[in-house]
């Protein structure tokens, strides 16, 4: 009984061990491997019955998939995150929350109906909204960025492994004595999938900042700051209980959830000394306020009707187009119903 649990046991372990050898000798194929998956998801809608749930479910899992490769890379490049053990936990489950959440809200409704659905969109709210307030509150990560875990430059990693598997552990390098010309001797030629055509010192130079942009401390917040970090966080518990409250059909959740969004916005942008990712991050969060467009009842009562008859006008009149927005006015209501596309 004992050999008989034990035998599959270790040949899962064995399985893994192999995986994990695989990655960390051709990160570059498995960049390609996430990448086909991620396409194969794009191909499903719309083939047969249930081809959103299953492209859905493609999608989530490639997302995993990089996410379970960094890790792999990390570990044997020795690049941890720039945070605590426990801090990185948190990021990870939070990572796999986004991985996950809109697959488990299709799963849900067609499970469970409407009602399961409407309780897995508040149980994966409020989990993210707790794990965001601890990374915030106690731990003092400033402003949350999406996604969470910055996935890694699989060029760069492996660069650095062809760097490090270097007796010198830099590249060897020729300078003409006349043209005073930089050119990389042969014996440091790294593998095909990780050359560049640059000078050793200019690939160095970009390396070391984009480390440097990667791994910069978050910007300490102030109360006001926090304060406004802190609505954002939890805006989508408030919206969801307006929703219980009115209904989805009123005006007061859009507006609500509207006006948590741009106040905290306007409190954050007097913060000036932020580094990249915070920079991006706000920055994309006001591109995101272009999403009120799409979003009931807004979406129902003004916007469908002129976005329909825009993409019906350029299939119609401009040649080629139609190849594209044909599938997106088909694919563009059932995207509008899923609460974690547009409101998540």
């Amino acid at each position: 009984m004992a050999g008989s649990v034990q035998g599959p046991a270790g040949r899962l372990r064995h399985l893994c061990h192999r995986y994990q050898e695989y990655v960390k000798e051709h990160p570059a194929a498995t960049a390609q491997l996430e990448s086909t998956v991620r396409g194969l998801s794009y191909l499903l809608p719309g083939r047969f019955s249930d081809s959103h749930e299953l492209s859905e479910l493609v999608y989530s899992a490639s997302n995993l998939l990089v996410l379970l490769n960094d890790w792999i890379l990390r570990k044997e490049l020795r690049q941890s995150l720039p945070v605590s053990l426990p801090q990185q936990k948190l990021l990870t489950w939070l990572s796999v929350l986004e991985c996950v959440e809109v697959f488990a809200e299709m799963g849900a409704a067609k499970v469970w109906g409407e009602n399961g659905r409407w309780a897995i969109i508040v149980l994966i709210q409020l989990a993210k909204a707790i794990l965001r307030l601890l990374l915030l509150l106690w731990y003092k990560a400033g402003i949350q960025t999406s996604p969470p875990i910055v996935p890694l430059d699989r060029r760069q990693s492996a660069q650095q492994r062809d760097t490090e598997g270097n007796s010198t552990g830099k590249e060897q390098i020729y300078v003409g004595k006349r043209s005073s010309r930089v050119m990389r001797c042969l014996e440091s030629t790294p593998s095909l999938h990780s050359r560049h055509w640059g000078a050793p010192q200019q690939r160095e130079e970009k390396q070391n900042q984009r480390t440097m942009e990667m791994d910069q401390p978050p910007t300490p917040l102030s109360v006001q700051e926090t304060i406004a970090e802190s609505i954002y966080v939890t805006r989508p518990l408030l919206h969801l209980l307006s929703l219980g409250l009115w209904g989805q059909r009123s005006w007061k959740p859009w507006l609500l959830s509207g006006f948590l969004d741009i106040t905290s916005l306007s409190l954050l942008s007097d913060v000036k000394e932020l580094n990249k990712r915070e920079r991006m991050e706000l920055r994309r969060r006001t591109i995101l306020l272009l999403y009120y467009l799409l979003r009931s009842p807004f979406y129902d009562r003004y916007s469908e009707g002129r976005i329909l008859f825009l993409l019906r006008l350029l299939a119609d009149y401009v040649p080629g187009v139609g190849f594209v927005t044909r599938p997106l006015m088909d694919y563009l209501p059932a995207w509008q119903k899923i609460y974690f596309y547009n409101w998540g």
